[in-house]
Protein backbone atom coordinates (compact mmCIF):
# COMPACT_ATOMS: atom_id res chain seq x y z
CA UNK A 1 0.00 0.00 0.00
CA UNK A 2 1.28 3.56 -0.71
CA UNK A 3 -0.21 7.30 0.11
CA UNK A 4 0.25 9.87 -2.78
CA UNK A 5 0.42 12.73 -0.84
CA UNK A 6 -0.44 16.20 -2.76
CA UNK A 7 2.36 17.40 -4.06
CA UNK A 8 2.60 13.70 -5.98
CA UNK A 9 -1.17 14.09 -6.78
CA UNK A 10 -0.64 17.92 -8.39
CA UNK A 11 2.91 16.49 -10.46
CA UNK A 12 0.21 13.73 -11.89
CA UNK A 13 -2.32 15.96 -12.36
CA UNK A 14 0.04 18.60 -13.99
CA UNK A 15 2.19 16.28 -16.27
CA UNK A 16 5.22 16.80 -14.42
CA UNK A 17 8.20 15.25 -13.89
CA UNK A 18 7.51 12.55 -12.08
CA UNK A 19 3.99 12.17 -13.45
CA UNK A 20 4.63 8.74 -15.69
CA UNK A 21 6.07 7.57 -12.09
CA UNK A 22 2.69 8.00 -10.69
CA UNK A 23 0.57 6.84 -12.91
CA UNK A 24 2.35 3.84 -13.09
CA UNK A 25 1.05 3.33 -10.06
CA UNK A 26 -2.39 4.62 -10.09
CA UNK A 27 -2.94 1.30 -12.71
CA UNK A 28 -3.89 0.12 -9.36
CA UNK A 29 -5.95 2.50 -7.25
CA UNK A 30 -7.03 -0.21 -5.04
CA UNK A 31 -3.11 0.22 -3.59
CA UNK A 32 -3.38 3.79 -3.24
CA UNK A 33 -4.61 5.54 -0.45
CA UNK A 34 -5.96 8.93 -0.20
CA UNK A 35 -6.01 10.54 3.36
CA UNK A 36 -9.09 12.99 3.43
CA UNK A 37 -6.54 16.09 3.71
CA UNK A 38 -5.32 15.60 0.81
CA UNK A 39 -8.53 15.63 -1.08
CA UNK A 40 -8.62 19.16 0.37
CA UNK A 41 -5.53 20.54 -1.27
CA UNK A 42 -5.56 19.20 -4.45
CA UNK A 43 -9.23 19.85 -4.93
CA UNK A 44 -8.13 23.54 -3.86
CA UNK A 45 -5.31 23.77 -5.80
CA UNK A 46 -6.59 22.92 -8.91
CA UNK A 47 -9.68 25.04 -8.78
CA UNK A 48 -8.10 28.09 -7.51
CA UNK A 49 -5.03 27.75 -10.27
CA UNK A 50 -7.36 26.28 -13.02
CA UNK A 51 -10.98 25.84 -12.52
CA UNK A 52 -13.80 23.59 -11.04
CA UNK A 53 -14.44 21.64 -13.77
CA UNK A 54 -10.79 20.29 -13.81
CA UNK A 55 -10.96 20.24 -9.92
CA UNK A 56 -13.96 18.12 -9.78
CA UNK A 57 -12.05 15.78 -12.20
CA UNK A 58 -9.46 15.30 -10.38
CA UNK A 59 -11.25 14.45 -7.01
CA UNK A 60 -13.10 11.81 -9.62
CA UNK A 61 -10.04 10.18 -10.60
CA UNK A 62 -8.65 10.36 -6.69
CA UNK A 63 -11.89 8.54 -5.30
CA UNK A 64 -11.17 5.47 -7.49
CA UNK A 65 -8.21 4.73 -4.33
CA UNK A 66 -9.17 3.73 -1.35
CA UNK A 67 -10.00 7.16 0.74
CA UNK A 68 -9.10 7.34 4.58
CA UNK A 69 -11.09 9.51 6.57
CA UNK A 70 -9.49 11.59 9.62
CA UNK A 71 -9.96 9.44 12.65
CA UNK A 72 -9.49 10.78 16.44
CA UNK A 73 -6.39 8.35 15.74
CA UNK A 74 -4.84 9.96 12.95
CA UNK A 75 -5.12 13.26 14.72
CA UNK A 76 -3.36 12.32 17.86
CA UNK A 77 -0.49 10.88 15.75
CA UNK A 78 -0.12 13.75 13.70
CA UNK A 79 0.35 15.66 16.53
CA UNK A 80 2.69 13.66 17.92
CA UNK A 81 4.76 13.32 14.50
CA UNK A 82 4.12 17.18 13.62
CA UNK A 83 6.18 17.85 17.12
CA UNK A 84 9.09 15.30 16.39
CA UNK A 85 9.52 16.09 12.84
CA UNK A 86 8.50 19.74 12.69
CA UNK A 87 5.61 19.09 10.01
CA UNK A 88 3.08 21.96 8.80
CA UNK A 89 -0.21 20.13 9.96
CA UNK A 90 -1.38 18.91 6.69
CA UNK A 91 1.74 17.06 5.67
CA UNK A 92 1.45 15.68 9.75
CA UNK A 93 -1.80 14.29 8.72
CA UNK A 94 -1.02 12.46 5.34
CA UNK A 95 2.61 11.40 7.47
CA UNK A 96 0.08 9.40 10.02
CA UNK A 97 -2.79 8.54 7.84
CA UNK A 98 0.17 6.56 5.75
CA UNK A 99 1.69 5.38 9.44
CA UNK A 100 -2.05 3.93 9.83
CA UNK A 101 -2.34 1.80 7.77
CA UNK A 102 1.51 0.07 7.47
CA UNK A 103 2.36 2.24 3.70
CA UNK A 104 5.05 4.03 2.16
CA UNK A 105 4.53 7.57 1.44
CA UNK A 106 5.52 8.96 -1.51
CA UNK A 107 6.49 12.87 -2.19
CA UNK A 108 7.78 15.48 -3.99
CA UNK A 109 7.60 17.62 -0.63
CA UNK A 110 11.04 18.08 0.83
CA UNK A 111 9.64 18.31 4.26
CA UNK A 112 9.63 14.79 4.44
CA UNK A 113 13.24 14.14 3.73
CA UNK A 114 15.05 12.12 5.60
CA UNK A 115 11.46 10.39 7.46
CA UNK A 116 11.06 6.74 7.59
CA UNK A 117 8.81 5.37 5.12
CA UNK A 118 8.93 8.06 3.09
CA UNK A 119 9.69 8.38 -0.70
CA UNK A 120 11.21 11.81 -1.86
CA UNK A 121 11.37 12.64 -5.31
CA UNK A 122 13.51 15.73 -5.35
CA UNK A 123 11.94 18.54 -6.90
CA UNK A 124 14.94 19.40 -8.55
CA UNK A 125 17.72 17.74 -10.24
CA UNK A 126 20.91 16.59 -8.01
CA UNK A 127 23.98 18.48 -8.89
Amino acid sequence: MIVLDSSAWLEFFGDGRYADEFAARLKQPTNILTPTVVIYEVYKWIKRERSEEEAVHAIATMRKTRVVDLSEEIALTAADLSLAHKLPMADAFVLATARSQGAQLLTTDSDFAAIDSVTVYPKKRSK
